[in-house]
């Protein structure tokens, strides 16, 4: 693959002469560097760098080739790396029920360009966002799921996600736990929007829960989906205070704006490549 505009990540373990090895080998390649940010994680002692560059002549690089150069040139410091061409967006399917108001700010952002990934379909399993989908020129898959169906359902949805070689699945309030038998050998990543600042709330009417409990705060969190639920890698979160005389009706409202912030930025982060996983955290380049 040819780019002109290239992202680098790469994670290795920490010691010395790793980020000199890295920006020799891209001046060797005649790499204009336009972005660099670095980690050092002192718990897993690994360290973390995410570069941006493009030619210097603003040729284009061979991908594959510079990737096969890379990981022989620093075979000695074992780094795990990915090379992504910048101005390629990332393919994706959303998967949303009948809140729509993550979905609705999503599209937008990706309509008016403002949002790097290439929306190829939506999945749901109720049928009230096809209107909006299908105006947007989306492809809009109704599947609907009961105790019986869901297996078959969550086969179709896979056989979805793979034909359309989608890179992410977004998570836009799709009220369905994925089964494991779903997860096991998804090769596209998955992000969530929990309806809660995790740990919190989990099940239906979460702001009420939290009306009940009388909270200051109510909050969301974007996460990886992982077999465990509501416990994958926390991408991004964000709260709002609230008081004695909130009603469950504000609250919700208020977490609505808060779900479908926090839900667009991990989207941004994950596409402009900016999400590195350590261990069951992320590292995240803001």
């Amino acid at each position: 693959m040819e780019a002109e505009k290239v992202i680098l990540q790469f994670s290795c373990p920490d010691k010395p002469g790793v980020l000199a090895a890295v920006t020799q080998f891209l001046f060797k390649n005649d790499a204009f560097m336009t972005e660099v940010s670095s980690f050092s994680a002192h718990d897993t002692k690994r360290f973390f760098n995410r570069i941006a560059f493009q030619k210097s002549d603003s040729s284009s690089f061979n991908l594959d080739t510079l990737e096969k150069d890379f990981l022989t040139e620093l075979n000695d410091f074992n780094i795990d790396c990915s090379f992504y061409n910048a101005e390629v967006p990332c393919r994706t399917v959303i998967a949303v029920s009948k809140y729509s108001h993550c979905l609705n700010d999503i599209i937008h952002r990706w309509e008016v360009d403002a949002l790097p990934i290439d929306i190829k379909a939506i999945v749901s399993n109720h049928d009230d966002a096809r209107s909006f989908s299908e105006w947007n020129k989306i492809p809009y898959h109704h599947l609907p799921v009961s105790t019986e169906t869901k297996k078959d359902q969550e086969k179709l949805f896979k056989n979805l996600i793979e034909n359309n070689d989608a890179e992410l699945v977004i998570l836009a309030r799709y009220m369905q736990i994925l089964s494991p038998e779903f997860l096991d050998g998804l090769t596209s990543d998955c992000i969530n929007i929990h309806h809660s600042f995790l740990p919190g709330f989990k099940g239906a009417k979460p702001y009420h829960q939290a009306y009940d409990r009388g909270v200051k705060i109510i909050g969301a969190t974007a996460h990886y989906v992982t077999d465990d639920l509501d416990e994958g890698p926390i991408i991004e979160q964000d709260i709002r205070r609230v008081d004695h005389s909130t009603s469950p009706e504000s609250m919700q409202q208020s977490g609505y704006d808060i779900e479908s912030s926090v839900l667009l930025r991990a989207v941004r982060l994950y596409s402009e490549r900016r999400i590195m996983l350590n261990g069951i955290k992320t590292v995240v380049f803001n």
